[in-house]
């Protein structure tokens, strides 16, 4: 039997789920979260203050607001990936920075401004992976530092559990903060 999780405030839903093959039920529900995924980060920082936004969700990670805003930077490179996997053969990303992403200007913007984002990036991702036929979920990408290989499966996988993840660590402070 496996061990239960416990929940830390770096991983409050666990670690990354280790990449395999994705099912289509599995795929569906991935594809189902990525729709969900805005609203849910909009309700998760309503009635917030900016004091509350500025807050980390734990010690030395990022602020509240840096969270909205890492998710959309994060999402846009995924539908940019999946469009590239999708039109060229095996392509290799461009990584990029995150931390420091989340130290340029534009992450002290209102979150507004990353919940409108991803409310039509999601829009599109999400219509287009609904498009997809067996052939093309199993197209693929390569990540040039760590050599993995992702299927679009898999990719929408991986941004399942990435919003999840990031959606929870908002939620686990406004529970332990009372707000």
């Amino acid at each position: 039997m496996a061990e239960a999780y416990t929940p830390i405030p770096s991983y409050p839903i666990g670690p990354a789920p280790a990449l395999g093959a994705v099912s289509p039920l599995a795929r569906e529900q991935a594809v189902r979260a990525l729709s969900r995924l805005p609203g849910e980060l909009r309700l998760a920082v309503e009635n917030l203050s900016d004091v509350q936004l500025d807050t980390p969700y734990r010690d030395g990670g990022w602020t509240l607001r840096q969270v909205v805003h890492h998710v959309a930077d994060s999402h846009l490179n995924a539908y940019a990936r999946v469009k590239l996997a999708l039109t060229e053969d095996a392509p290799t990303i461009k990584p990029y920075d995150e931390a420091a992403w989340a130290e340029l200007p534009d992450s002290a913007l209102p979150v507004e401004v990353s919940l409108t984002l991803l409310d039509s990036l999601h829009t599109r991702w999400v219509t287009l992976l609904e498009q997809l036929n067996e052939e093309q979920w199993e197209r693929t990408f390569v990540h040039p530092e760590s050599k993995q290989v992702y299927t679009l499966a898999q990719a929408a996988a991986e941004y399942e559990w990435h919003g999840q993840h990031h959606a929870a660590h908002i939620l686990r402070l406004r529970e332990a903060r009372g707000w």
